[in-house]
């Protein structure tokens, strides 16, 4: 498996996305936002999903490892690292999760929140993704995009639904993402499909996979196209470009004008 990999800040703030790649394994992590909110924990976003993903790669080299219960291992690691924190705060850092890993003939994913894994077969496209957290809270959603991007009542909507989402966060009448306890890993969805099936994959934060699911700017086949033409780092561009034509979010409504955007591209054969 050969592994392309880039991710970029969507602004001036730090980047709370994570991606890395070997010879077998993808992972992306998406930090979720915190609005400005408290945590409980000193140490921030960056160095949460920068922490999950090291212990991700370590806990995953071993092959006979599942896919879920190196992310539970992973949860359990991280949450060693900082037990200073107030790790039962509803806004504890946290992260959605994309991986792949090549093993045996076969290739195991698990997708944990909204940052999707895109294959390519011999027919088609195939898309896992969890969309649970789309069902949470649609009035204060559009509450959000009625305002533009940079404004006090965009801010302020997003706040509210950011501490609103934080209720129904890792709740069985909710939606899961990886935070401080490693049940979340039991609520991904995993799978497997055989290698000679594939003939590339994408793994990608919402920052980037948004040309396609939120802006329909460009459609599958033509992401991979891009990727074999310019790599990650020319998809990246590709949706900067996009967002620059509308950098007050009035065609398509969003909570950043630029999100950060994260890729894994994966080649067989």
């Amino acid at each position: 498996m050969r592994v392309a990999i880039d991710t970029q800040p969507g602004g001036a703030a730090p980047n709370e996305d994570w991606v890395a790649g070997t010879p077998t394994l993808a992972v992306v992590l998406d930090g979720l936002s915190t609005a400005g909110l408290d945590t409980g924990c000193r140490h921030g976003v960056p160095w949460y999903v920068r922490n999950l993903g090291s212990q991700l790669v370590a806990t995953l080299a071993d092959s006979e490892t599942s896919l879920t219960t190196g992310l539970a291992r992973a949860l359990e690691g991280v949450a060693v690292l900082h037990p200073e924190c107030d790790l039962g705060n509803p806004g504890t850092p946290s992260a959605t999760v994309a991986i792949l890993r090549q093993r045996e003939g076969q290739l195991d994913h698990l997708v944990l929140a909204d940052s999707p894994i895109v294959l390519e077969g011999h027919q088609g496209y195939s898309v896992i993704t969890d969309l649970r957290v789309d069902q949470i809270l649609p009035e204060l959603k559009a509450e959000v995009a009625r305002h533009e991007t940079h404004t006090a009542g965009h801010k302020e909507a997003l706040r509210n639904l950011v501490f609103a989402q934080r209720e129904t966060r890792n709740a069985t009448s909710g939606y899961w993402v990886a935070a401080a306890g490693p049940e979340a890993a039991e609520h991904a969805l995993t799978g497997s499909v055989p290698t000679d099936d594939v003939r590339a994959a994408a793994l990608l934060s919402d920052g980037a996979a948004c040309l396609v699911t939120d802006y329909a700017m460009s459609t599958w086949p033509e992401v991979f196209a891009t990727l074999r033409a310019g790599g990650p780092r020319g998809l990246i561009d590709t949706v900067r470009k996009v967002e620059a034509t509308d950098p007050r979010g009035q065609r398509w409504p969003r909570y950043k004008s630029g999100d950060d955007a994260s890729v894994a591209f994966c080649q067989y054969g």
